[in-house]
């Protein structure tokens, strides 16, 4: 009986972190629909770009950022040089002076600090009144500003997420599962954002208030913990999906596992460092999502190992469970499967979902133990 109650708790969990939450959601929406009271508005924006030796791509994402459709006079970019040791910072001093008339500012930080603490130290030289948070890889929309900048119109919104989107130039199978992955999330945040709030932006393409902005701890992220911290202020997040940024994925499956590591283990830490969101009674919307979309699908490691072992004490009872405990067998399978394709640059659409699950779980086991051991995740490698 144990064993019974223990698979069929884990397959709930399992089902409702992947399937019943989003469609939980889409419920709700149907009869809220809380407008954002966005308009044209234009204030003066600061570009903030976390760079560690980005010298690949650091010369076009200013061009990028010099094309976007702003007021070229309400506009600055500062990029938070994180102690580069090869030619970005040079790259960036290059575009101090410039056509665009643009201010453009390098604040190198020393010591390789992370892309928090980078973000800490350059916060205080913006000038902007809206900051928007980007990576140096991702390219935005010629609009994307403007989309994020209207939203802020309404007094009651403190920050505002835009799309990512991911190419998968390459066609290879975690890149496949990355770009689905996104495409459920931004469904889910404009889901949220329909209802009330969300509570994580995307860490290549968000802005906040200036005036909002709380310094965190190094070993937090701060895509996922700033907003959340301006929730506790009282404002409102909101998914601007006009706001648009594109990269490409990482590829390859261990580089994908590296960097979920690296994002849940400071993910996890920055739930314990805002966990006064998790009070129902204060926050009932906002820990709803939380324990559905944070808490939930780190945890489905543990839901899916205790689902196999109960499964496997349960074979003999019924045709049902032999056949189901086979199927995992079968699941598990094609993720090797897919794993071993991918090493020898094979790519099948049969194996991408299989390997992308259990890459993103296994990460999720490794990064809760991770937390649990106290080891911290502060700085990140740049991969292309």
């Amino acid at each position: 009986m144990t064993a019974e109650v223990t698979f069929w708790v884990s397959v709930a969990m399992i089902g409702y972190s992947y399937v019943g939450y989003p469609v939980l959601l889409l419920f709700i929406s149907l009869f809220i629909n809380r407008r954002v009271g966005a308009a044209e508005f234009c204030p003066y924006v600061s570009i903030l770009i976390a760079a560690y030796n980005e010298e690949k791509d650091i010369e076009a994402k200013l061009r990028n950022c010099f094309e976007l459709d702003y007021p070229k006079d309400k506009l600055e970019i500062v990029v938070a040089s994180d102690g580069s040791t090869d030619a970005t910072d040079e790259i960036v001093r290059r575009f101090g002076t410039n056509d665009a008339g643009i201010k453009v500012i390098l604040h190198r930080v020393e010591g390789r600090l992370g892309k928090t603490a980078a973000q800490n130290s350059a916060v205080k030289i913006c000038s902007g009144d809206v900051i928007v948070f980007s990576d140096a890889a991702c390219t935005y929309d010629r609009g994307a500003l403007r989309a994020l900048a209207r939203n802020y119109a309404d007094p009651g919104v403190g920050a505002v997420s835009g799309m990512y989107t991911y190419l998968n130039q390459k066609g290879n199978s975690v890149g496949r599962a990355t770009s689905l992955f996104w495409s459920i999330e931004n469904y889910i945040k404009s889901r949220q954002t329909r209802i009330k709030t969300i509570t994580g932006c995307c860490g290549c393409i968000y802005s906040i208030r200036k005036d909002l902005y709380t310094e965190l701890p190094p070993q937090i992220i701060s895509d996922l913990v700033e907003p959340l911290t301006i929730l506790k202020k009282g404002y409102r997040i909101v998914f601007e999906p006009a706001a648009r940024a594109i990269e490409e994925t990482a590829g390859k499956a261990k580089e994908e596992f590296n960097m979920r590591v690296r994002v849940i283990v400071r993910g996890m830490n920055g739930m314990i460092f805002v966990r006064s969101l998790f009070n129902p009674l204060k926050y009932p919307f906002e820990s709803f999502q939380l324990i559905s979309h944070k808490v939930l699908r780190w945890l489905v490691p543990v839901f899916a190992v205790s689902a196999f072992i109960s499964n496997m004490a349960l074979l003999g009872t019924s045709l049902f469970y032999a056949l189901s405990f086979v199927l995992q067998l079968v699941f598990y399978g094609f993720a090797f499967i897919g794993y071993r394709n991918e090493k020898k640059g094979v790519s099948n659409r049969l194996f991408y979902l299989p390997l992308y699950f259990c890459i993103v779980n296994l990460a999720s086991l490794c990064s809760l133990f991770k937390v649990l051991a106290r080891k911290n995740i502060v700085t990140w490698q740049t991969q292309r």
